[in-house]
């Protein structure tokens, strides 16, 4: 069975889908693998690094797709190539399901096509294949370096004979992986670092990576409402959104700093900064919109783009940080690749008698089940039907 490696046909993606390690990996597993000639020269992998780790170099895209059973990607196909695909063949990859308009066109061509962000994070099992976190993780933490480079004074204080420098003001809207591992770093290089999310049970993670809590007026039912859900699926009253806006407009007034990670699978990213509150924030203070590609958390944020107001506020819209990181990111990324395609598979013996020692050793074997409850999950094509629920 073998294995595809597409080139991502992106300006701004540097990613791969498998890196030589998980090359080497798959190998072990018994898969053959085959990519595409220069997939991975952005990450810094050549393609006689793959070579070695036992894949076979194709010169083209449609080639890895015309030996492949899965085929393995950062971001969706382009058009041209999924009008290429055959009858079971397998897609995996970051498709962005919920905006994706390729579907019914996956459907029909009768793949089998799974998304990763839609991995059911809350698996145990599943952890390990979470692209998501892998992700973020790494966004986080440069999205904070983002920052300190655009900004014009230096994150820690500083005791000199001509006088004291203050730390940077750092605030972080969206206490996710992303937002965690943003308050670490800040904290790491010095910096002052306040923190909001909608979950009030973030409010210790925060403080224990030494940032402080944005704490907003909560009633007693909300604070149930938000505890039996976990916080993700409450919907606060208008009230409570009144109360959190002036929080957040009071702390951003200040800040010297500001990241924004907000993101809803399938929908607009929330609006959390609005011009108003801009206006209030000081000359040379910086904004990293993580949330850019998908509408932005900040009023005015355009994906790719460093905007500056009237006032001196600079707003970085960050659509894509963990290409920017694209060794790193690669590496995580096709490790949760290889974690998911395990799941794939099943060993089929061939002999037909046991008992032969020259029997044909087991050979790798597809193992779809859609009644799993990670490849039912991830699955948004299959069969010949979009399996995808709308949203």
């Amino acid at each position: 069975m073998k294995i595809g490696v597409i080139s991502a046909d992106s300006t701004h993606e540097s990613r791969v889908a498998l890196t030589p390690d998980a090359v080497k990996k798959l190998r072990k597993l018994g898969f053959e693998v085959v990519v595409q000639s220069g997939a991975g020269l952005a990450a810094y992998y050549t393609d006689d690094s793959y070579q070695t780790a036992g894949a076979d170099i194709a010169s083209s895209s449609n080639e890895v797709i015309e030996q492949s059973q899965i085929i393995t990607t950062i971001s969706d196909l382009p058009a041209e190539l999924t009008e290429t695909l055959k009858p079971k063949q397998i897609v995996v990859g970051m498709l962005d399901p919920y905006r994706n308009t390729q579907l019914d066109t996956y459907a029909a061509k009768g793949a089998t096509v799974f998304a990763m962000e839609l991995l059911p994070r809350t698996l145990s099992r599943a952890q390990n294949m979470d692209v998501l976190s892998s992700q973020a993780n790494l966004a986080g933490y440069k999205a904070v370096l983002l920052a300190a480079n655009e900004y014009s004074r230096p994150f820690p204080m500083f005791m000199t004979s001509a006088g004291t420098v203050k730390p940077a003001k750092v605030v972080i809207l969206g206490v996710g992986v992303a937002g965690l591992q943003a308050i670490a770093t800040a904290k790491r290089l010095g910096a002052v670092v306040e923190a909001s999310d909608l979950r009030p049970s973030a409010r210790e993670q925060v403080e224990s990576l030494g940032g402080k809590w944005l704490d907003v007026p909560m009633s007693e039912e909300e604070a149930q409402k938000a505890k039996a859900t976990g916080g993700y699926a409450w919907t606060p009253s208008e009230q409570y959104i009144k109360d959190q806006a002036a929080v957040v407009d009071k702390a951003l007034s200040g800040a010297d700093i500001v990241i924004t990670t907000a993101q809803i699978p399938g929908r607009q990213a929330p609006r959390l900064v609005h011009k108003t509150t801009l206006d209030k924030m000081k000359a040379g203070s910086v904004l990293i919109d993580m949330a850019a590609g998908t509408g932005g958390n900040v009023e005015g944020a355009v994906a790719e783009q460093t905007i500056t107001t009237d006032n001196g506020v600079r707003i970085v819209g960050a659509a894509n940080i963990p290409s920017m990181l694209a060794a790193q990111s690669s590496d995580l990324y096709a490790n949760n690749l290889v974690n998911f395609i395990t799941t794939l598979i099943a060993e089929e013996d061939e002999a037909s008698d046991t008992a032969n020692t020259n029997a044909a050793p087991n050979k790798l074997a597809l193992h779809l089940d859609m009644e799993d409850e990670i490849q039912g999950a991830l699955a948004v094509t299959h069969d010949g039907q979009v399996r995808l629920a709308k949203r």
